[in-house]
């Protein structure tokens, strides 16, 4: 970092060494932990047996229940090791409580011949270490591939085929499943085996370790399940690596002026003017119209979703699940989020690309149009398959073309490969857009660091396709997490930043050197901390204590850069022209809206992100929170507050760029509306239902164990339906005044494009 600031015109090479380096390292890191995944993940036995050598189930059974879990959607109902949805119960948890609830039941027959009920405190209490002591032992052997149950165990899983088949008779108890919803008695069987065998997994000890393959959880004392020492020892170590990580980049910030978003003291020439486009931007405006719509919908079934947890077994008198049922609906509004915000970053980097570069390609318009129709293809054929998927239409072909099952990517593996094609078909065009600028020394560098992040995009999303449907789940979620975090969180992220400081530059605010150092500022600092803190969602999935090691220490980090956006904040009004230096008049600058917005996602990104982030990320909290409503909290603000807001940044900034000052005050009137309604209604959500929510639920764990917090019996409280009452409000603003007023901006502005208005 040995800068001048006043004389350097050339970054220094160590910037481009540094970010190297630490992608390298942290990839390193990341990969051998996921490697190390399979070695350290709970076997799956080839045949489960009785006392007397009587088969239970077999290994098969285990692998058709999950095929079961995953084809009927479930885990977009309830849990497994608390990854899924929270409109049903975390069944890892919920069977091994009950697992628990019987074998007491039977020991104390055994001991005392009474009932549990009639026994003493001090009989109860021997009772209850007996069963502790009995299903914290780990009775597989792995040289013949058998696993030895208890007559309490193989009891429970007999009588526990009866109780899941029950859960699925009705939309009240399930979360809002349909009626009969899955009645076949085989696949319960097979389900309730695969039920069985994470709860074996959940309390049995590792080899040669005092703890369980899922580092105990999750938390019951009723079955010995209680926060590792290795917990709070690594939730320890993340907090001073917190507060190392900041000091060293507060001390940094300090020294090297010239850091952050520092505006130059001479006029830099605007690359973007509103009114000058091409074809190729015309072309785009139709993406950001489709978009606003996406949104909506996504927005909308949220609300229904909502609606689910309030009041399960009715929507407003009608029975909703009947004909959506809530795995249905929340597998829309996930699928659907991802979708109209990478679609957003799909058009803002086809625009930016087409200002950067310069001259217009030919046939470029072209490849655009064609995009867009696939990416229609791929979003009505993916939602459609889903619907059709969970309701068994596609037979075998399940996975292929209807809801694989998994969560974040429950996109049939047909969609999945359409996505990856799309994809790179937008690398193409990106790269066509930006050639020119690669031939210019001046814009070389920053054009390569555009066309790089971009390639990121399809190349991380190829983990997507190192599992199947009969995969050991503990790697299934290694994998995942690298779409759901490294994916979004990491590329998109980085990805992001290079969109904001390539419209900085060429709107003129930024130099081309101040927008270079950013990129590579800020992927130093999110990628030193959100490489390895994918790992992070991995602390009890059935991975080894040096994944928590690990992850609860560089997860840490990622809260530095977010920390940061405060140190921006004055540097940022002031480049945005809303308030200039002392006895200097401010930029002019005509996208104010957009940079609003951009103002919008460095708040909600170091709340929610940065606050709710490190809040949930370190494990003795994870322990005790993950799947509860603490995470959606988290999720809300960060991923709405963040990549949504910045979404909208992208949107607005396209709509005011091929309106002239005359035509933008129609529209500017409703952006204004939709900037406040969605910060006015997202703060809603959080301080109304998703935070106090989260808070009670999360003393419920404490007071009652994991298994409570997630099960009928906790959300069927007065109370807790009031608070989801109480998002109402929120999602009323939200929708009303923050999505609908965009949607007719965008529209207006796309009804000037077809009449051929613009100038």
């Amino acid at each position: 970092m040995a800068e001048n600031a006043q004389d350097q015109t050339e970054l220094s090479p160590w910037w481009r060494y540094s970010a190297l380096l630490v992608f390298v390292v942290g990839m390193i890191i990341l990969i051998y932990i996921s490697v190390t995944a399979y070695r350290t993940a709970p076997p799956v036995p080839d045949r489960v047996v009785g006392p007397d050598g009587e088969v239970v189930f077999t290994g098969e059974d285990i692998w058709a229940g999950q095929e079961v879990f995953l084809k009927y959607g479930l885990m977009q109902n309830g849990t497994v090791w608390g990854h899924g949805a929270y409109m049903g119960p975390d069944f890892s948890a919920d069977y091994l409580h009950t697992l628990a609830i019987h074998a007491n039941e039977i020991t104390a027959e055994d001991m005392y011949g009474k009932e549990l009920g009639n026994l003493s405190a001090a009989e109860q209490g021997a009772v209850e270490a007996d069963v502790r002591h009995t299903l914290r032992v780990n009775r597989y052997d792995p040289g013949t591939g058998v696993l030895e149950f208890t007559k309490e165990e193989k009891a429970s899983y007999e009588q526990q085929i009866d109780k899941w088949a029950s859960y699925f008779q009705g939309p009240e108890k399930s979360g809002g499943l349909p009626g009969k919803f899955l009645d076949n008695r085989e696949e319960i069987e097979e389900l309730t085996a695969f039920f069985a065998w994470t709860a074996w997994a959940s309390v049995a000890t590792r080899p040669g370790k005092s703890y369980s393959y899922t580092n105990n959880f999750p938390y019951d004392p009723l079955v010995g399940n209680t926060v590792t020492p290795d917990a709070v020892l690594w939730s320890t170590m993340s907090i001073i690596m917190l507060l190392g990580g900041l000091a060293l980049v507060l001390f940094i910030f300090g020294k090297f002026n010239y850091l952050g978003w520092k505006g130059e003291p001479k006029h830099v020439h605007k690359q973007m003017l509103p009114g000058e486009l091409n074809q190729s931007q015309l072309a785009i405006i139709k993406y950001f119209f489709v978009v606003t719509l996406l949104f909506l919908a996504q927005a909308t079934i949220g609300g229904a979703l909502a609606h689910f947890r309030a009041e399960p077994g009715s929507f407003y008198g009608f029975d909703l699940s009947e004909f959506f049922p809530s795995n249905v609906l929340r597998t829309w509004h996930l699928q659907l989020a991802l979708l109209w915000i990478a679609t957003a970053y799909i058009a803002g980097g086809l625009f930016l690309s087409s200002t950067l570069g310069g001259d217009e390609p030919k046939r470029q318009p072209l490849g655009i149009h064609l995009l867009f129709w696939a990416l229609v293809v791929l979003v009505a054929g993916s939602l459609l398959g889903e619907f059709a998927g969970v309701r068994q239409y596609f037979r075998e072909y399940w996975s292929m073309f209807g809801h694989q099952g998994w969560e974040y990517l429950d996109l049939g593996r047909f969609w999945q490969v359409v996505m990856v094609i799309g994809l790179s078909f937008w690398i193409f065009l990106i790269n066509r857009s930006v050639r020119p600028a690669r031939k210019n020394p001046e814009r070389r560098e920053i054009s390569m660091l555009f066309l790089g992040a971009a390639i990121t995009i399809p190349l991380f999303y190829l983990p997507a396709f190192f599992f199947g449907s009969s995969s050991n789940y503990s790697v299934v979620d290694t994998w995942r997490f690298w779409i759901i975090h490294l994916w979004v969180e990491g590329f998109f992220e980085l990805f992001v930043t290079v969109m904001v400081a390539v419209t900085f530059f060429q709107l003129g605010v930024v130099s081309r050197l101040n927008a270079t150092r950013i990129i590579y500022l800020d992927a130093i600092l999110f990628l030193s901390g959100g490489v390895v803190g994918t790992a992070h969602h991995w602390y009890w999935t059935g991975q080894s204590n040096i994944t928590m090691a690990f992850a609860a220490m560089f997860s840490a980090l990622e809260v530095v850069p977010l920390t940061l956006l405060t140190l921006d904040a004055w540097d940022f009004i002031k480049l945005t022209g809303t308030k200039g230096e002392p006895g200097k008049k401010g930029l002019s600058i005509p996208h104010k809206w957009a940079f609003y917005f951009l103002m919008a996602v460095g708040v909600w990104n170091f709340v929610g992100a940065g606050i709710f982030g490190f809040l949930i990320n370190m494990p003795v909290v994870s322990y005790f929170e993950v799947g509860t409503a603490l995470t959606t909290n988290h999720g809300h603000a960060a991923l709405m507050g963040a990549f949504g807001m910045l979404a909208m940044a992208l949107i607005v900034l396209g709509l005011r760029q091929v309106l002239t000052d005359e035509q933008w005050k129609r529209p500017e009137k409703y952006v204004k509306v939709s900037f406040w309604g969605l910060n006015i209604g997202l703060l809603l959500m959080v301080v109304t239902n998703l935070f106090p929510g989260g808070i009670l639920q999360f003393r419920d764990v404490l007071e009652n164990g994991y298994w409570h917090a997630r099960s009928y019996g906790y959300t069927s409280q007065e109370f807790v339906r009031m608070i989801e009452w109480l998002r109402l409000p929120a999602d009323v603003v939200f929708i009303l005044l923050g999505i609908v007023p965009m949607v007719i901006a965008a529209g207006m502005t796309y009804a000037y494009v077809r009449s051929g208005k613009t100038a």
